[in-house]
């Protein structure tokens, strides 16, 4: 058992089963043992690669949006730049770099770091060292959002957030909860129906899952955004709508036993979108078009920035570009530009690149 297993399993035993969201938010959030305190997870020596660290084309061209939505909201004097989960900072220091194309962009933002983990926030520091621009963190989303003009970015961030599950029984839904076998961790449901929401009828062994966190972030933003002004784009990889049981541990880059190692072990579910532009909307915001990654990429310019750095590259380099092109646009069912989606939310009278006209 790791170390977070034996503390997990001691709740339990005093406590009884809990839901699979505390499970998610201890094994990923522990102050002590939490997967995010502990380490560095991102990149080939870690557990997952993401996007910002598969090219610096997608942090570019995400700060390329960023500084076209700043000049479509009339280039306001001061605005803030927020990150939500931003990693090692790969993506914040390759928006930052393509936004020198607009300076007066670069003059107007404070960049706010949302991050927890203090591991996390010096390899940030380290990064944006020099970067030239106002650089603070914050540990909520609230703490971020101040009382100016925003533009918000979240890379794979909603799919770390607690999820709760819930499956369809003859008897009706019934939440899954993580509770002891024999003295190891295993998934059971409640005895009785949860009698906190209410949920659709589905045939017995349907799963449904919800992110109440999720939710309310989105709602907050959205709010922020009806009245100061501003966008958030979230990418990450999920559907429109709840997609059934979907979580999931990764630990070096393989598949694993969400119970099996907790702690020491990535968690993530799919995004349901379709909540997520609820919320948004229902606050006071409006919710673009749901568009794969795919299309986000081509629409910002994907192909025409990959050719412009191929004029300065070796043909190893130039190879290199386009595998990692090709990988962010990847459309196979299980490809990165298929399996990943965009949402955009903001203030309802701006129109936003590559999601409007």
């Amino acid at each position: 058992m790791t170390p977070l297993a034996r503390e997990i399993a001691e709740i339990i035993a005093d406590e009884g089963p809990i839901g699979v969201d505390r499970y998610m938010a201890l094994c990923l959030g522990h102050p002590l043992h939490g997967y995010y305190a502990t380490r560095d997870p991102f990149g080939a020596g870690g557990d997952f690669v993401t996007a910002p660290e598969i090219s610096q084309m997608f942090g570019e061209l995400l700060g390329l949006w960023c500084a076209e939505v700043w000049s479509r909201m009339g280039a306001p004097a001061k605005i803030a730049l927020v990150e939500l989960g931003p990693g090692r900072g790969t993506l914040m220091a390759d928006a930052l770099r393509a936004a020198r194309a607009l300076p007066g962009f670069r003059d107007a933002i404070e960049v706010t770091l949302v991050e927890t983990s203090a591991t996390l926030r010096e390899i940030q520091s380290a990064r944006l060292d020099g970067a030239g621009v106002p650089l603070r963190w914050a540990a909520t989303v609230d703490e971020a959002l101040g009382d100016a003009p925003v533009i918000v970015l979240a890379n794979e961030f909603f799919d770390a957030l607690p999820i709760r599950q819930f499956v369809a029984t003859p008897a009706g839904w019934r939440e899954r909860l993580v509770g002891l076998d024999g003295g190891r961790l295993a998934f059971g449901l409640a005895s009785g129906p949860p009698r906190d929401l209410s949920l659709p009828g589905r045939a017995p062994g349907a799963v449904i899952e919800t992110c109440a966190p999720g939710a309310a972030i989105a709602a907050r933003i959205g709010a922020h955004l009806s009245v100061q002004g501003g966008a958030m784009l979230a990418i990450d990889y999920g559907e429109a709508a709840s997609a059934g049981d979907t979580l999931q541990a990764v630990k070096a880059h393989l598949f694993a036993d969400p119970l099996a190692e907790p702690g020491d072990a990535d968690l993530t579910a799919q995004v349901d979108f379709g909540a997520l532009a609820r919320a948004g909307a229902s606050a006071g915001a409006r919710a673009a078009p749901l568009v794969r990654q795919a299309e986000l990429m081509e629409r910002l310019g994907l192909g025409l920035r990959a050719e412009r750095l191929k004029r300065s590259a070796s043909p190893e380099q130039a190879r290199a570009i386009d595998a990692a092109a090709a990988r962010l646009i990847d459309r196979a069912p299980t490809g990165m530009g298929a399996l990943f989606k965009a949402l955009a939310l903001a203030h309802p009278r701006l129109a936003l690149p590559a999601f409007d006209s």
